[in-house]
């Protein structure tokens, strides 16, 4: 959520940045809204002066025996009253309602985000690896032999409907060890602390990292009012809601391993075939919490630690950094890792980075104490995929594909499947 007063002391900022986003002027609304609110919560505290003032001389009039003017009095006081509570009221629906606006509002690009409108106006601005220069035509995941009776769309279908997949054997291993190298790597290496945390939250875990209200949507509501996660963001971000930290106690580098469930509203049409866009699906997300000051070293340390996982994997990967028109709500700047998928021939986005600014942390009003004894800051919020499990799992096997219909596995999977090197007929051998 963006700061009033920064709007206030320069909207046509405000508004210039909005619209490197696609957006409107929005300040004029917004500051109608202010001043209006302003306006009323000053309105209520003379109103509440005068009734106390009032209340005072009430008792002075009694002692004195003026009965006229403590009735007055008396009567002055029950009509401010009234007016003070009427006054209360309305500045509560105007603050409300500021509030509701901004909550609508997209975060800031950082000045050296591009500007464009959409995906295709991203910048490139790294490649690692070369793709395998394959003998035969390589085939998508879910038409691999070796996986072909491990990936079970028919009886998900049945179970839950499209979108849906169970794994079985030899992939269901392989799938699950992608996780635990993940959650190694950046525990061991990263120095990142592991977390297990819910994946049904309320309204206010949402709200506060900007999944609510603008993309409901976009996410699964139970019946009783929980919120099913979209990703472990919610859940590690709000670590920081309504708390004032220390400081010293800053960054604090976190990660998760959860399981995530997206409605996919919208995306009808797009991506049906296999298990790159799935309702349910397994990520190891990463968040830290830090001071301002810190995020962009942050943002590219946390980038780097999703490349990692690629470059142990051996995957080749590019780093796209998003333009204006393509960035997620929350963010300033965004850095995309896409891996290659020799199947499509293209790289395809497995992991998503982005710092966000305080934009989060006022949303659920999360603070740190600053060293120097100062007054409550609000902290600066990052998090990004390290990595989607599916997608990382689509990719090893893409990339490991043999023309014998094998794949043959990446050399730090290998403790984590018992020594075993390559699946064969949806087994490991």
């Amino acid at each position: 959520m963006h700061d009033i007063r920064a709007i206030r002391e320069n909207p046509a900022e405000f508004d210039a940045q909005l619209a490197r986003r696609g957006l409107s002027p929005l300040s004029p609304e917004i500051l109608a809204l202010d001043e209006a609110r302003r306006t009323a919560i000053h309105a209520a505290e003379t109103a509440k002066a005068e009734q106390n003032s009032a209340s005072k001389q009430v008792g002075a009039a009694k002692a004195k025996g003026d009965e006229a003017e403590f009735e007055r009095l008396r009567a002055l006081v029950a009509e401010k009253k009234a007016e003070v509570a009427q006054m209360q009221t309305e500045a509560g629906e105007l603050d409300a309602k500021l509030r509701d606006l901004l909550m609508t509002v997209p975060n800031l690009p950082l000045a050296d985000v591009p500007e464009g409108e959409d995906e295709d106006q991203n910048v490139e601005i790294k490649r690692w690896g070369n793709p395998r220069n394959f003998s035969f035509t390589p085939k998508e995941h879910y038409e691999l032999p070796a996986v072909s009776t491990a990936m079970d769309f028919e009886t998900a279908a049945k179970l839950s409907g499209s979108r849906f997949v169970v794994l079985k054997g030899g992939v269901a291993r392989v799938h699950r060890a992608l996780a635990q190298f993940m959650l190694d790597l950046h525990v061991d290496k990263h120095d990142l602390s592991e977390n297990i945390t819910p994946v049904l939250v309320r309204d206010e875990a949402m709200l506060g990292t900007g999944q609510l209200p603008k993309f409901a949507e976009d996410s699964y509501q139970t019946t009783n009012g929980w919120w099913l996660i979209p990703t472990a963001e919610v859940t590690l971000t709000n670590y920081a809601s309504g708390e004032v930290m220390e400081e010293n106690a800053l960054p604090q580098r976190m990660c998760a391993h959860t399981n995530c469930f997206r409605s996919e509203a919208g995306s009808a049409g797009k991506d049906t075939s296999g298990m790159l866009r799935q309702h349910q699906f397994e990520k190891v997300e990463m968040v830290t919490l830090c001071t301002p000051e810190t995020a962009i070293d942050e943002h590219e340390r946390m980038t780097s630690c999703a490349e990692a996982v690629l470059e142990t994997l051996g995957l080749p990967y590019r780093r796209i950094v998003l333009c204006t028109g393509d960035m997620g709500f929350g963010a300033q700047k965004t850095y995309d890792l896409e891996v290659w998928l020799p199947g499509q021939n293209t790289y395809r986005e497995i992991s998503s980075v982005s710092t966000c600014g305080t934009f989060q942390a006022r949303r659920m009003n999360g603070r740190y104490k600053p060293a120097d004894g100062g007054k409550p800051e609000f902290i600066a919020t990052l998090n990004g995929s390290g990595l989607a499990v599916g997608r990382c799992l689509i990719a090893v096997l893409e990339n490991g594909q043999e023309e014998d219909g094998s794949v043959t596995l990446p050399a730090a999977l290998h403790p984590y499947l018992g020594g075993k090197t390559r699946l064969v007929d949806g087994k490991l051998v």
